[in-house]
């Protein structure tokens, strides 16, 4: 999260329970696979991940912008835009 004050993040906790969530739901599809399960339920389920992990780096985008961003701004420190535009560009490829 912010590189200078991650007690900033009010949604860590949020964050924290859903990648928590997310890796339990990974762990009940390598099950899957292993127990040799229609491969149409598998990538169902596999989509479904995807999507969790979505959600969850909205939050953490949400959260830095509100947190992170605004107080760089405010402070001048223009580079948090650039580092945002390219973090924002490899999370939705």
């Amino acid at each position: 999260m912010c590189n200078t004050n991650h007690n900033k993040h009010k949604d860590t906790k949020k964050v924290i329970d859903r990648m928590s969530k997310a890796i339990g739901h990974m762990e009940a599809v390598k099950r899957m696979v292993e127990d040799g399960r229609d491969c149409s339920e598998v990538l169902i389920q596999i989509s479904a991940v995807k999507s969790a992990l979505n959600n969850i780096g909205k939050i953490i985008l949400q959260d830095h912008i509100n947190n992170c961003v605004i107080d760089a701004v405010e402070n001048g420190d223009l580079k948090i835009l650039e580092d945002l535009t390219e973090a924002i560009n490899k999370f939705v490829k």
